[in-house]
């Protein structure tokens, strides 16, 4: 792996993890909610990932895994990777107390009327750290493949961390009275992502092998798959209408195979 790119894929990295501050921003200047806007939001931010977790990346650690393997046994692999990063990321929520999750949906004057998330602000921050680890991991290897994948991920990931600075700034707001306070939590719960992204790196530089990029990248696709299905389409569901929700998936789905198809 060249330093250069390495180098790059820890900026964006960095990018998608620290967009919390700008859910934080939105919270401390915005007195309401704009449904239809994280709605579409959110959906598009869903597109895309699924798109390029089946589109994308499945096929190249498919190709991958196989030239090691044979295709018989490289689609196992697969199989096996791709669901672990589901049982992975599920376990994490599974593990999450669900008044703290900041992946659950909670509107922005909801939030500054709950006195009890007031006093939670800083666990929410937390939660978000925990959650987002292996979201940093994803966002860092795929931006280690193609360009014409790495970016779009990079901007759905930041999407979905909007709402997650959200979560963090409302409650420490109310519960401190500082928007200062509120958008520095706010915008350092999103570092767990870069630091996800460095454990990776430190862990598996001296092993990366074809084999390794494929199972990754199947392990990601799962990450990926089950934070658009468990956590984004729920909540954009909940923000907003649901044909609104289905443009952004559409969307979003459209963006990246044109995406795509420009790059070949």
């Amino acid at each position: 792996m060249e330093t250069s790119h390495v180098l790059f894929a820890f900026l964006l990295t960095a990018i998608a993890g620290l967009s919390t501050g700008i859910g934080s921003l939105i919270a401390l200047l915005a007195k309401t909610t704009n449904k239809n806007f994280l709605s579409i939001s959110l959906g598009f931010s869903a597109g895309i990932m699924v798109y390029v977790s089946f589109m994308e990346m499945m096929p190249q650690a498919l190709k991958e895994l196989s030239a090691v393997s044979g295709e018989k046994t490289g689609t196992l692999y697969l199989i096996l990777a791709f669901f672990a990063g589901i049982i992975v990321i599920n376990l994490i929520d599974f593990l999450i107390p669900k008044h703290i999750n900041p992946h659950e949906a909670h509107e922005v004057e909801e939030m500054a009327e709950n006195t009890h998330l007031k006093r939670t602000g800083i666990m929410v921050a937390i939660s978000i750290g925990i959650h987002n680890f292996p979201e940093g991991i994803a966002t860092f290897t795929s931006a280690l493949g193609a360009l014409d994948v790495a970016i779009p991920i990079t901007v759905a990931i930041a999407i979905h961390n909007i709402p997650e600075g959200i979560a963090v700034a409302v409650p420490i707001y109310h519960a401190t009275g500082s928007r200062k306070k509120a958008f520095w939590y706010s915008f350092l719960s999103g570092l767990s992502e870069p630091v996800g992204a460095l454990i990776a790196f430190l862990f598996l530089a001296h092993f990366w092998t074809p084999a390794l990029n494929g199972v990754i990248l199947a392990a990601v696709s799962g990450i990926m798959v089950f934070i658009s299905f468990d956590e984004l389409l729920p909540t954009a569901e909940k923000y907003g209408q649901h044909h609104l929700s289905i443009i952004g998936v559409v969307s979003g789905m459209l963006v990246m195979a044109l995406s795509l198809f420009l790059f070949i």
